[in-house]
């Protein structure tokens, strides 16, 4: 992706928190069928590999992991929290009126060759963990093992997994680094006071730079 020096994120644990907080990521493939992408919940296991390793599953019908079967890389999109940045936040305006609005916002892809996974037992592993993360918390959690077993082997024959070694990692942290100290806290001031918790929640980013 395009990520301008200042707004570059290096830091690996930041990385994987951001990855590790992102409920729903954008799968990105190129083959034979073209350009596809799918919207689909991820686990992310920080300590397998060097950068981790990406697990999730596809409907069957997804014609998506017929291409990732061939070896070719993926893009992972984990999307943070974003907002739009008003000119009139800038203190500076007052004297420079050369000013134009923009974007800020946080996000990480993940770039590595995918496996594609058939067998029951691995599938069952990669379903029974995300239903795990995501059922965490409630008073009378959902398992897997809940659901009738030939119920169950049938859902798992409508499905493939994915194992996503990661191979590379970009991550842009837009924060407004590149404006003065003073316009960075009318930024976070003005998204601070907003009535949408997006903006305020990209103001909360900006009080750890």
């Amino acid at each position: 992706m395009y990520n301008s020096k200042p707004h570059q994120e290096h830091d690996l644990a930041r990385l994987h928190r951001h990855m590790l907080e992102t409920r729903l990521a954008v799968l990105v493939s190129h083959g034979e069928q073209g350009l596809l992408a799918t919207h689909l919940p991820v686990l992310v296991d920080t300590a397998e590999g060097e950068f981790g390793t990406v697990y999730a599953h596809l409907a069957r019908a997804n014609r998506q992991w017929q291409d990732l079967a061939q070896g070719a890389e993926a893009l992972l999109v984990f999307p943070g929290a974003d907002a739009y940045v008003s000119p009139s936040y800038y203190p500076s305006k007052a004297d420079n009126p050369k000013v134009v609005p923009t974007w800020n916002y946080l996000a990480v892809h993940a770039y590595g060759p995918a496996e594609v996974i058939h067998e029951a037992e691995p599938l069952l592993s990669i379903v029974s963990r995300l239903t795990d993360r995501h059922e965490h918390g409630r008073s009378e959690p959902w398992k897997a093992s809940d659901a009738p077993a030939d119920y169950l082997e049938g859902m798992l024959r409508a499905i493939v997994g994915i194992r996503l070694p990661i191979a590379r990692l970009q991550g842009a942290r837009k924060l407004s680094q590149n404006r003065s100290e003073q316009d960075i806290a009318g930024v976070r001031e003005g998204l601070s006071a907003s009535p949408d918790p997006m903006d305020n929640q990209l103001a909360a980013h900006m009080r750890q730079l």
